[in-house]
């Protein structure tokens, strides 16, 4: 599933590409070119390699990436470090960060060969934790609304939903250039069981389309641990300001369909999901003030996902305004955070691990 999602309810593009701008330059449509031919490399080359030799390879270039120390690393240790409330050792913390990137690349060996395993071995190997939760929100025979962060595999977790549901659900996806790139990723998604609707440029706004399926009793998956768009609702995460989008916790409030975070993790063979209690929207209070509560009630129960298995927390972006990339110098007068980074330090996003 994508991350991209209508009125705030998601962030952006794919893990480790950037969205082009609307008017790109003879050099950005280039580049926009480059990484499609290499994403169509990907899905038609490695999926052919034999198993371990595509998992070896990604792994070693994990190892590689984490040891060039690039920006989007830099950050990725930062935002680890405040996920593990800053108890670990500069030595452990380089072995977590170093754990996370291989993480990241597993996910990009899995999702090039995703489309060829079959979804009984999916299922069979995914290890589902609090079902319960799940099943007892689907009994209400309303619609669903699920979110997750930027944890483990959540395509395969697309997969695995699409068999307990016995049937497609609804994610949204940002239009990436070029238009072919874009397509690569819907019809990736749509091959394993999902329906996608464009975030902009289609035949009927997103939101509309979105509020319409979750009415019918439809099910949409969200991730909403970013906001890469103006506005969303402020929470804690980990003891630090961050910006959620509210759009999840609206969608829930307006067609009665219940709120379910879930954090996917990878285990040695397979895959985990890890389902929370239902974070309630409605009730009595101002409309504005029950969509930021129940999106902090979404935050603390992806940070106690997180927190068990930080290393597939794929956050190599800015989560927190405070929180640069480690390596950053802190300007001065600007005071430290409890956790060591600056209370106000310099912009960036960091979304590729270069």
């Amino acid at each position: 599933m994508t991350d991209a999602s209508p009125a705030g309810t998601g962030a952006a593009t794919p893990p480790a590409l950037s969205v082009v701008p609307a008017r790109p330059g003879l050099r950005a449509r280039a580049g926009a070119r480059v990484t499609d031919l290499g994403f169509a490399a990907g899905w038609g080359a490695v999926k052919l390699l034999p198993e371990p030799v595509a998992r070896g390879a990604f792994d070693a270039a994990g190892r590689w990436a984490a040891g060039r120390q690039g920006r989007g690393v830099r950050q990725l240790r930062a935002n680890l470090r405040v996920a593990t409330d800053g108890r670990l050792t500069d030595a452990e913390l380089d072995a977590l960060t170093t754990r996370a990137v291989r993480s990241y690349a597993r996910y990009w060996q899995e999702a090039f060969r995703l489309p060829r395993l079959s979804t009984e071995r999916v299922v069979a190997r995914t290890e589902v934790i609090g079902r319960e939760h799940l099943d007892r929100a689907r009994s209400r025979g309303a619609g669903l609304v699920m979110v997750l962060p930027h944890s483990g595999n959540w395509d395969a977790a697309g997969v695995w939903f699409t068999d307990y549901l016995d049937g497609p659900f609804m994610t949204v996806a940002e239009r990436l250039r070029p238009e072919s790139l874009y397509r690569r990723f819907v019809d990736y998604r749509e091959s394993l069981g999902m329906r996608v609707v464009p975030l902009t440029g289609g035949p009927r706004p997103s939101t509309e389309v979105l509020r319409e399926w979750l009415s019918d009793g439809g099910v949409t998956c969200l991730l909403v641990d970013r906001n890469l768009g103006a506005g969303g609702v402020p929470v804690s995460l980990f003891g630090r300001q961050a910006t959620f989008p509210g759009g999840a916790a609206l969608l829930a409030e307006r067609t009665g369909a219940p709120l379910v975070p879930t954090v996917c993790q990878f285990t040695p063979r397979g895959w985990r999901l890890v389902f929370s209690p239902e974070v309630p929207v409605a009730g009595p209070g101002r409309l504005r003030d029950r969509v930021a509560a129940a999106m902090q009630g979404v935050a603390d129960a992806f940070a106690e996902g997180i927190a068990s298995q930080p290393e597939d927390w794929h956050v190599p972006g800015r989560i927190w305004p405070d929180v640069p990339p480690d390596g950053v110098p802190v300007p001065d007068g600007v005071p430290a955070g409890p956790d060591g980074a600056p209370a106000g330090g310099p912009g960036g996003t960091g979304r590729e691990l270069r």
